[in-house]
């Protein structure tokens, strides 16, 4: 095998078997401080790992987790057309607002990990690391279910920032989405090997200087859009090649303006590129391109 073919190999894995001992901990510690906090006591909460650490796409400079606890006292919704939602559902008057939520959520962790819970941040609370644990993002966040004009629904989380503002997350749709990807009658394990593969080679550069930092969920959706074909690739060598070219193809130009052609995060719930989003196709291209000429693809 060739020098590139080694590295691109012996980056598929996901994190050590000591890293993954740390971050099942760290999970089940966030767990225990909502079940030990006594305001939620006959609260509907759901608490569950979601992002690269759920989809078993994180590599070792990306082990954070991230935690999503999910109050289901109240739900919020959107509908497609107006007067889709059906009718008969009044609004909640209850006391766990968005705000209490917050607020308990805090004194819970804070109880669990004293002097280590960094509030600061506009919508998560970070948990630092220790010598057992790796850093981890608590999020609070409710039940929200947006309705097609069909009569179907489509259930997720909305998550309350602290200026009041929100936005809607559908992990339970891209951890389906991605291990559908993932199967044996697809990609065989391919898709999320080449996420691990291109998140390395982001870290690296972003290492040696030669590209800005991308945002792991970002890279892993840009792959997602890889056809199976180029994932089923003989070589990683060449599965690397075809996935840069689709990446970079893909997001060259303007936003398409067919709602069938524009490219959506991996839950398939909202578009990859959008006024609301944290990157552009710009970002996508450059990083395509930083890639290729950081591998060496000479086209």
């Amino acid at each position: 095998m060739s020098t590139l073919e080694d590295t691109l190999s012996g980056w598929t894995g996901p994190s050590s078997s000591t890293e993954q001992d740390k971050q099942e901990r760290t999970e089940r510690m966030i767990r225990e401080a909502v079940k030990a906090h006594k305001a939620f006591d006959g609260v509907s909460l759901e608490v569950y790992a979601k992002g690269s650490y759920a989809n078993n796409t994180n590599v070792k400079q990306d082990s954070d987790v991230d935690v999503a606890v999910q109050c289901g006292e109240a739900q919020y919704w959107e509908e497609e057309k107006p007067g889709v939602r059906p009718t008969g559902s009044s609004s909640y008057e209850g006391e766990w607002t968005p705000a209490k939520l917050r607020s308990e959520l805090l004194i819970a962790i804070k109880a669990k990990f004293p002097g280590q819970v960094d509030s600061s941040g506009s919508t998560a609370f970070r948990v630092h690391s220790s010598s057992a644990r790796v850093d981890a993002d608590v999020v609070p966040c409710s039940d929200h279910r947006y309705y097609f004009a069909s009569g179907r629904y489509r259930d997720g989380s909305r998550v309350f920032k602290k200026d009041g503002s929100s936005l809607e997350n559908f992990p339970v749709q891209q951890l389906e989405n991605g291990r559908k990807k993932n199967a044996t009658t697809r990609t065989s394990g391919s898709y999320k090997r080449a996420v691990r593969i291109m998140k390395r080679v982001e870290n690296v550069m972003v290492e040696r200087g030669v590209h800005r930092e991308v945002p792991s969920f970002f890279v892993e959706c840009l792959v997602y859009h890889v056809p199976d074909y180029i994932l089923n690739r003989s070589t990683w060598t060449e599965t690397i090649k075809g996935v840069i070219a689709h990446i970079y193809s893909g997001c060259d130009g303007p936003e398409p303006f067919e709602a069938s052609e524009r490219w959506l995060e991996v839950s398939k719930a909202k578009y990859l590129f959008s006024s609301s989003q944290a990157w552009t196709r710009t970002d996508g291209r450059d990083f395509a391109q930083a890639a290729r000429d950081y591998l060496g693809y000479t086209s």
